[in-house]
């Protein structure tokens, strides 16, 4: 196939400063992989980075981790269409084959990376913040030669490969909570993450699953999708409910996947002595808490949960057997030369996954 010269993409300069313009496309050197991207998936990190958020910008608009301009994105996947020398064997891919690479590009060389401890590496350059990973909103996308690259089947749909890295980040936090079967599993959150979550949380066999949401087109998604209980945490006392369906305990395991700092002081207080509890959000704001609750009163366990590290396999696999559904989480696919239509669409809270599709 004939490549062109340049394309359109989504690019940052800064909080509410994305634009659509015309750009190179890249050329892969040695060990960099091409793709014709299919699908990049709009994140609730894209839609805090959108709107300013510390963590990317930084307080005075300096020091956050965003490193621009850059090309936007980072849930995304396509066919390869070249490759640099000696790209082929070092990932495994050939011309024509759909992969996906993991969101983050480690160093290879700093300690996590030498443990195997990749996605925490201390260069840490995930794709559609950096200048040196552009993203996957534009028709083509260079995957770095240290990209960690999987492939994908020809059975799933655009919108459903762009899903795959979202949902391997729910996986890897689902393994965090360390469920066993009979616990009682709390999710706080069940947007787009928190849905997949759910469904992974069931495959072990909990005695229940209970969703929390204030937004009740959601809660209603997560019973289709088997919890055992909603609440709607703007009309009931979360808190005392699941008390009441534990015996006055709590939840063995509290998964935090809302993004709001409440959300974490009502997990404290509703999670049982010893339990787990799963931090995965990124916040706008810092949340505080009564640490003595953590040590003192129920000696709790505290995970965070960063990205899919060696997610991406079973990932892949169980949205292919269906037994991880995110089709009923796919919303409207939007051209490149309309993300700010479709930035608008996900800001307002009324949607799932928004995709971005090149053109």
């Amino acid at each position: 196939m004939s490549i062109p010269e340049t394309m359109l993409a989504v690019r940052t300069y800064g909080p509410r400063d994305y634009r659509v313009e015309e750009v190179p496309v890249p050329k892969p050197g040695p060990g960099e992989v091409l793709i014709e991207v299919e699908a990049c998936g709009i994140c609730a990190s894209d839609m805090k980075c959108f709107t300013g958020g510390d963590l990317f910008w930084g307080k005075d608009g300096s020091g956050g981790y965003v490193e621009g301009p850059c090309t936007a994105g980072h849930e995304f996947a396509g066919r390869v269409v070249a490759l640099g020398e000696g790209a082929g064997e070092l990932h495994d891919v050939a011309l024509g084959d759909r992969v996906i690479a993991e969101q983050i590009v480690p160093c290879g060389e700093c300690r996590f990376c030498q443990r195997g401890e990749y996605w925490m590496c201390q260069v840490h350059t995930i794709f559609g913040f950096k200048q040196f990973a552009n993203g996957g909103m534009a028709r083509y996308s260079l995957y770095p030669a240290k990209s960690r690259i999987h492939k994908v089947p020809e059975s799933l749909s655009a919108g459903e490969t762009a899903y795959i890295e979202p949902a391997a980040c729910a996986w890897h936090a689902v393994d965090r909570g360390e469920i066993k079967p009979g616990d009682t599993v709390v999710i706080s959150g069940v947007g787009n993450i928190g849905l997949c979550m759910l469904q992974i949380a069931r495959m072990s066999d909990p005695k229940l699953v209970i969703a929390l949401d204030a937004k009740p087109y959601r809660l209603e998604l997560a019973k289709e999708f088997g919890a055992d209980v909603t609440i709607d945490v703007t009309q009931e006392d979360a808190v005392a409910k699941v008390q009441e369906l534990t015996d006055g305990y709590g939840c063995d395991v509290y998964i935090e996947a809302s993004g709001n700092p409440a959300s974490v002081n009502q997990g404290l207080q509703m999670i049982r002595k010893l339990g787990t509890f799963v931090e995965f959000s990124v916040f706008n704001e810092p949340a505080t808490i009564n640490w003595t609750i953590i040590g003192d009163t129920k000696e709790l366990n505290i995970h965070g949960s960063h990205l899919g590290p060696y997610c991406y396999p079973k990932t892949i696999a169980a949205i292919a057997d269906g037994s991880l559904d995110v089709k009923p989480l796919l919303a409207e696919a939007y051209p490149v030369s309309q993300f700010d239509k479709a930035m608008e669409a996900s800001l307002s809270g009324g949607v799932l996954k928004n995709l971005i599709v090149p053109e």
